[in-house]
């Protein structure tokens, strides 16, 4: 499986060029899929969805070209005939997986049975993961809330954690979860972020304790890629590796 797994898109001539070599011909010469699932439980979701599907959020992806773009809503595919929805993933070069709420986009990802597809394709799309797309794709993955968790998903530890920030200490709803398992190790994205304090260097060896696997801390210039066996970083900012 080939995989592109991002903090923050496209966001730099590195990791596009990185994005051509996997998918293995121009992007202008390539179909797309768009995923927006995982935002939707975020207030204003409906509105990024929207904005990244028109190629107008600050996360690049949509816009770049691409031969066609088409939307695959996950929460409506348990509704509707796989005949209505798998050709199109089969024929996809690329599925963009945007970002959000990664463990409820990591349920929605199985209860579609997109998972299960994705493992089962002889060959399947280029896989781009933005954020908790990029994170789902772990076997296990860890993500912070800073309210008691009540979404869609199936964590297998909930607790609190305090984080270093600058304002102070913060005291956070910590839980790991299941992921897809296309990969071997775990993310943690838009790390020193500044919204984004839980996440920093100093914090992600916290993070990396928790998880039984390696995990990359990877800012918004730094992707991880992916080609069968072969993993690389690819970054025109910071990253840093921890062993399980």
């Amino acid at each position: 499986m080939k995989l592109l797994l991002t903090s923050s898109g496209i966001s730099n001539p590195s990791i596009h060029n990185a994005l051509v070599e996997l998918l293995g011909k121009p992007v202008a010469e390539c179909n797309a899929l768009f995923v927006p699932t995982g935002i939707y439980p975020f207030p204003v979701g409906a509105a990024m969805a929207y904005r990244a599907a028109c190629g107008k959020s600050p996360t690049p992806l949509c816009e770049l070209g691409w031969k066609s773009i088409g939307l695959l809503e996950l929460t409506a595919l348990p509704s509707i005939d796989r005949s209505a929805w798998v050709p199109a993933v089969e024929q996809a070069d690329a599925l963009l997986v945007w970002g959000g709420d990664p463990l409820f986009l990591s349920y929605w990802m199985n209860h579609s049975g997109l998972t299960d597809l994705l493992k089962s394709m002889p060959i399947p799309p280029v896989y781009v993961g933005v954020s908790a797309g990029s994170m789902l794709t772990a076997p296990i993955f860890a993500e912070t809330y800073h309210k008691p968790y009540r979404g869609t998903g199936s964590p297998l530890t909930l607790k609190d954690m305090t984080f270093p920030a600058p304002e102070g200490e913060v005291t956070m709803n910590f839980i790991t979860a299941n992921g897809a398992g296309f990969t071997n190790f775990a993310l943690i994205p838009h790390a020193n972020h500044k919204d984004r304090a839980d996440a920093s260097f100093k914090n992600a060896p916290s993070w990396a304790a928790k998880l039984p696997v390696p995990v990359y801390a990877i800012d918004d210039q730094t992707a991880i890629k992916v080609n069968g066996d072969i993993v690389e970083v690819v970054s025109e900012g910071e990253w840093k590796r921890f062993t399980a």
